[in-house]
């Protein structure tokens, strides 16, 4: 199993686990709370963690091009979620 984690700067990372949980529960039997969220993809799982000010998600794939979709669809549905904020995302990759 492949893993990525990347950490943005944010002013309310809970809102952001809240949000992107919901929209995906929909989809998937997503878990979370004011400071954890799950999210259990077909291709892969995503992990996101609220601490003061900062956004944790880490995505974990089978293989590396799947890794790299689940960066991209993470970082793309957070930054939507955030509306006023605009963050960078850094990936960093373990095996």
């Amino acid at each position: 199993m492949l893993e990525s984690s990347v950490q943005i700067t944010t002013t309310d990372p809970s809102r952001l686990i809240r949000r992107l949980c919901k929209h995906w529960s929909h989809k998937f039997e997503v878990t979370y709370d004011d400071r954890h969220g799950s999210i259990p993809f077909g291709s892969g799982h995503c992990e996101l963690r609220a601490d003061e000010g900062r956004l944790t998600a880490e995505v974990r794939a089978e293989d590396p091009a799947q890794l790299e979709k689940l960066e991209t669809v993470v970082a793309d549905h957070l930054q939507r979620m955030a509306a006023d904020e605009t963050f960078s995302f850094d990936w960093k990759r373990r095996a």
